[in-house]
């Protein structure tokens, strides 16, 4: 009896502390920590080559004409199947007919999954951006 006892409690210490939840404002709880800075890879389609940079949350990043602003996002824990959720906006910086910049067209306003990334894609002829981690 005492060894089932021990066992029975020793799982749900392990489930409880492993898990490290997370409650949100809203008062829901969730199994990961929103992170600070979204991992992203981008393709400039012209020259074929691709670039990965950090976007912090919050902060606007360039990328060729485009400015990235990532608003959140979060990465499952380990014992979770793998995905990283982020939430963005990406402006195309254009010029008038006179050559001077203007303020930029909103391309992009919505979720990428790391896993999936053309189930919500930038549709840009020039550039695509895609999600690659999401750290802490």
């Amino acid at each position: 009896m005492r060894l089932l006892s021990v066992l029975l409690f020793s799982i749900f210490l392990s489930t409880h502390v492993m898990a490290q939840d997370v409650t949100e404002p809203s008062g829901k709880v969730v199994s990961s920590a929103p992170g600070s800075v979204a991992l992203l890879r981008g393709l400039d389609k012209v020259t074929a080559k691709t670039r990965d940079f950090e976007a912090p949350i919050g902060t606007p990043v360039t990328f060729g004409s485009l400015t990235i602003t990532v608003k959140y996002c979060r990465k499952t824990p380990p014992e979770e199947d793998p995905e990283v959720y982020v939430f963005m906006t990406i402006l195309d910086k254009r010029t008038n007919g006179a050559g001077e910049q203007t303020e930029g067209e909103q391309v992009f306003s919505g979720w990428m999954f790391g896993s999936d990334p053309a189930l919500n894609a930038l549709e840009n002829p020039v550039y695509d951006v895609w999600v690659l981690d999401c750290k802490g």
